[in-house]
C-alpha cells in the first residue's frame, strides 16, 4: 500500500485503513495490545490521542477525564483527585490527567471504556498500564520492521485550547517527542489531527514533516473559535460547504469527518474537497448496531454486529482516502 502523505491530489487505490486508538473493538482503547493487535491485523496507520500530565508527559487516552478508561476510582490514594471541571466548555467530573505526575498515572490500569458493548475487551481490564507518547512511537516502528511493511500515525491532539489554559502548551510537547522519537522528519508516515486548527498551524511552523488534517464534527463549534470569538465562531458544518473548503485549501492537507456527514443524502463532500487538493478521511467505521445508521442495524441488541459492510460500502463509493476502524481485521478485509 503506497502512502500519498504530501501529493494530496494523487488518487489511492483504496482508502487507508486506520485503527482508531489500536484495536478497540477487541482490546481497551490506547492499551499496548491494542495497537500490537492492529498491526498484526494489517492497518495502514494507527491513531493515538494525546493528553498531557502535570507534569507536561504527553499519554495517549481518549479523554483527559479517565475514570471511564482507567481504574484509577479504585485508587484511594488518588480519591482527593476527583473534580469537576468545564473542558471545551462542557461540566464534566471525574479524574484528570493534568492532576498527576507521569509516575502516578504510570501505576493505573487501562479498561474498557464500553463495557456494555464490548464484553470481551472488557476482559483484558486492569492488565495493562497507561502509554506515553514514545511508546507507541517506538511500538510502531518496531512494527513495521516486524510486520515487513511501512506503518504510519494518525496522531489525534485533544483539548489544545484547554490545556493552554491552564499552562500546558501541547504544541511544544508534540514536537519534542516526535523530534527525540524519529517521526519528525519524513522518514515515517506522520499525519497530525485535531478539532481545532489553531494547534495545527502552530505546529506546521515547526518544521515537522507530516500532513496536516482538520477534523470535523457532524454539529457543534470549534472551541479553539469559540474562545476566540465567542458566539461569533463558525459551526464546524461551515467548513464541508464550497467557500469554508476554499478557505481551508492551501492551510491544510486535509479533512476528517464524522461519518453521518459521508451519510447525508446527496453530500458532496468528498468530491467538493477533492477539487480543491483536499483528502477526506472519516470517523468511525464499526460494526455493531449502535454505531450504524439505523438503516444498517440488524435485530435488537445494541451489541450485535448490523449489516456494517452495507454502510460501509456506501461510505467507501464517496471516494474517501481514509477510514478509522476499531476492528482492523473487518477493515482491512472490507476496504482493502
Amino acid at each position: 500500500m503506497e502512502w500519498v502523505l504530501y501529493a494530496v491530489s494523487v488518487p489511492r487505490r483504496r482508502p487507508l485503513v486506520i485503527g482508531h486508538r489500536g484495536a478497540p473493538g477487541y482490546r481497551p482503547e490506547h492499551s499496548r495490545s491494542s495497537y500490537e493487535l492492529a498491526l498484526a491485523m494489517g492497518v495502514d496507520a494507527v491513531e493515538p490521542d494525546v493528553v498531557a500530565t502535570k507534569d507536561g508527559v504527553l499519554v495517549l487516552r481518549h479523554e483527559n477525564e479517565i475514570s471511564g478508561t482507567t481504574d484509577v476510582a479504585d485508587h484511594p490514594e488518588f480519591a482527593d483527585r476527583r473534580t469537576t471541571k468545564r473542558v471545551d466548555g462542557v461540566s464534566l467530573t471525574g479524574w484528570f490527567t493534568e492532576d498527576f505526575t507521569w509516575a502516578e498515572l504510570s501505576t493505573l490500569r487501562s479498561r474498557e471504556r464500553l463495557p456494555e458493548i464490548r464484553r470481551s475487551s472488557a476482559t483484558f481490564d486492569d492488565g495493562q498500564p497507561i502509554l506515553r507518547l514514545p511508546d507507541l512511537l517506538d511500538l510502531v516502528r518496531a512494527g513495521s520492521h516486524e510486520h515487513g511493511r511501512e506503518i504510519g500515525i494518525v496522531l489525534e491532539i485533544k483539548h489544545a485550547t484547554y490545556f493552554d489554559s491552564i499552562g500546558l502548551d501541547l504544541a511544544p510537547l508534540i514536537e519534542r517527542d516526535l523530534r527525540a522519537g524519529g517521526w519528525a522528519d519524513g522518514d515515517l508516515p506522520l499525519i497530525i489531527e485535531s478539532f481545532e486548527s489553531t494547534i495545527l498551524h502552530r505546529l506546521q511552523k515547526t518544521g515537522i514533516a507530516a500532513s496536516f488534517i482538520y477534523l470535523i464534527e457532524s454539529r457543534g463549534k470549534p472551541f479553539d473559535l469559540v474562545s476566540a470569538l465567542g458566539r461569533q465562531a463558525p459551526a464546524y458544518a461551515v467548513a464541508v460547504t464550497p467557500e469554508g473548503l476554499d478557505q481551508l485549501a492551501g492551510t491544510v492537507d486535509g479533512i476528517s469527518v464524522s461519518k453521518r456527514m459521508l451519510l447525508a443524502p446527496g453530500n458532496t463532500i468528498v468530491a467538493d474537497a477533492h477539487a480543491r487538493g483536499l483528502r477526506v478521511f472519516t470517523w468511525t467505521c464499526r460494526p455493531e448496531n449502535t454505531f450504524l445508521d439505523p438503516r444498517f442495524r440488524v435485530g435488537a441488541a445494541t451489541s450485535a454486529f448490523g449489516d456494517y459492510e452495507a454502510e460501509w460500502r456506501e461510505i467507501a463509493d464517496t471516494g474517501v482516502d481514509g477510514v478509522f476502524v476499531d476492528h482492523p481485521d473487518l477493515g482491512v478485509a472490507f476496504f482493502g
